[in-house]
């Protein structure tokens, strides 16, 4: 018999409150007030969106993109508090409705902040010239005949946002042209199938399409999984924290990054019926979009203790991103690691990088810093693995991928887009905090140089998250009830 863990045992289980239930339906008159309010707070959450991509980038305007943001959120934040209480039928038509605006919002300005997109266009058209993204870097003399104006501009100073030139002096949009590509290869496929469904000259805006669809496909997921769960009247608030979150807007859409695939497929994944084959297949196609969901394996195997089981999903996910993999692995032999082992190396995932492990640095030397963060995460998963919810998979999920991103404190926004839809399958609001530190380390590290912002941003998301663990363990009702109460 599996022992499910009081930690992780879902809240929504517990027995009915003897008073009355203050998140029953309102009045009609109520409920359609909520709802113009809730639509209000969306048009304003997408205006503010709208402007603040508008304001500049991150190099030319850091601080008016990130009071932009801040405003964004707490208006994000209110829409979701108001719409807990709008009947699930109205609420579902907001979602849809405000996921398709905030997408929108996204779509209204180039990248500002990552000019990843960049390299996933180029890895898109020189598949589309039969060659693999594998094999060459975009500065080499073998690509020369697929490059134009808009990725390698003719630009003497080769200065302006985005732009960087090789020791040759070739002046280009990519980051890192000197080496090849890190991106795994369903991540590849789609970079492929963006360019094949694109009209010529149309640059970075099928990119920002693609994020929206995949942007908008995860709404539609989520809110599928959420009913299927036995709670329709929850479902449309916890989809919410997906489809309206400025980050989505933000990363998924505006800067199209990659990650937002990655994400449906762990949605879909951890919304299949049973640990088996097709959630091992769906994490796996994850994996090989971007090597981050395999934080999800954990989560995903919660509370099975049948070897058999185990088996499945993982020789399923396993197959998967192998299956994936060997039309480029035929194309290009070990070349299809492309530079993932010089990114980690120059990321500083080694031991004694100071960039890395920023709270557990505070507290260990730089050389231990590193095995401790990979200690804990170890221990967490293993606990997630064995007394995880197996009917709730997203919880232990949500746990390691959170507890990974807060020991590793990384300052890239866009790879908590993970969390933020894991956060949207449990509730657990509180963890995206880990989204806001990664966009405050980003975008607000060059208004305070020398400011030690890494540990400070992501210290106090771990205590924000701290504080929302122990609210809903009941600490704050056990100090606010009366002293008779307590007796």
């Amino acid at each position: 018999m599996t022992t499910v863990s009081p930690r992780l045992r879902d809240p929504d289980r517990q027995a009915p409150p003897t008073s009355p239930d203050p998140a029953a339906p309102p009045t009609p008159r109520g409920a359609r007030t909520r709802v113009a309010v809730t639509a209000l707070l969306l048009v304003a959450v997408c205006a503010v969106i709208t402007v603040t991509l508008h304001q500049g980038d991150d190099h030319s305007a850091p601080g008016r993109l990130l009071g932009g943001y801040a405003l964004a959120w707490t208006l994000f934040a209110a829409a979701v508090w108001t719409v807990r209480k709008v009947p699930a039928r109205a609420a579902t038509v907001l979602v849809l409705a405000g996921a398709a605006a905030v997408a929108v919002a996204g779509l209204t300005a180039q990248p500002r902040t990552s000019n990843d997109m960049y390299r996933y266009a180029w890895d898109g058209r020189v598949q589309a010239a039969g060659i693999s993204p594998y094999a060459h870097p975009p500065a080499a003399p073998e690509l020369a005949p697929l490059r134009d104006g808009w990725l390698f501009p003719a630009r003497p100073a080769c200065q302006g946002w985005g732009l960087t030139h090789t020791a040759e002096g070739l002046c280009v949009r990519i980051n890192r042209p000197t080496v090849p590509t890190i991106y795994p290869p369903v991540a590849e496929g789609w970079f492929f199938a963006v360019h094949a469904l694109s009209p010529p000259d149309s640059r970075h805006k099928p990119l920002q399409v693609g994020g929206a669809v995949l942007a908008f496909g995860t709404t539609l997921a989520l809110l599928a999984v959420l009913r299927r769960r036995g709670d329709p009247q929850r479902a449309p608030a916890r989809a919410a924290l997906w489809a309206w979150c400025p980050a989505v807007a933000l990363e998924a859409v505006d800067n199209a990054h990659v990650d937002a695939l990655g994400v449906l497929f762990v949605v879909l994944a951890l919304g299949a019926a049973s640990a088996g084959t097709r959630r091992g297949a769906l994490l796996g196609a994850a994996i090989a979009v971007k090597l981050l969901p395999v934080l999800v394996l954990p989560g995903a195997l919660s509370g099975q203790r049948s070897p058999t089981r185990v088996l499945r999903v993982v020789a399923a996910a396993v197959a998967a991103v192998a299956l994936t993999y060997l039309p480029y692995v035929v194309a290009s032999g070990a070349g299809v690691l492309g530079y993932l082992p010089g990114y980690l190396h120059e990321e500083g995932y080694e031991p004694g990088h100071v960039r890395r492990f920023a709270l557990l640095r505070l507290l260990l030397p730089d050389a231990a810093a590193g095995v401790a963060a990979a200690l804990l995460l170890t221990l967490t998963a293993l606990y997630v693995w064995w007394r995880g919810d197996p009917d709730r998979p997203w919880r232990g999920a949500l746990l390691v991928t959170g507890t990974a991103l807060i020991l590793i404190s990384p300052s890239y926004p866009w790879y908590s887009l993970l969390v933020v839809a894991l956060v949207a399958m449990d509730g657990r609001w509180e963890w995206l905090a880990v989204t806001l530190a990664g966009t405050a380390l980003y975008v607000g590290g060059r208004l305070l140089p020398g400011f030690p912002l890494q540990a400070w941003a992501y210290g106090s998301a771990a205590t924000v998250i701290a504080a929302g663990a122990w609210l809903r363990s009941g600490g704050a009702r056990r100090i606010l009830r009366r002293p008779s109460d307590r007796r």
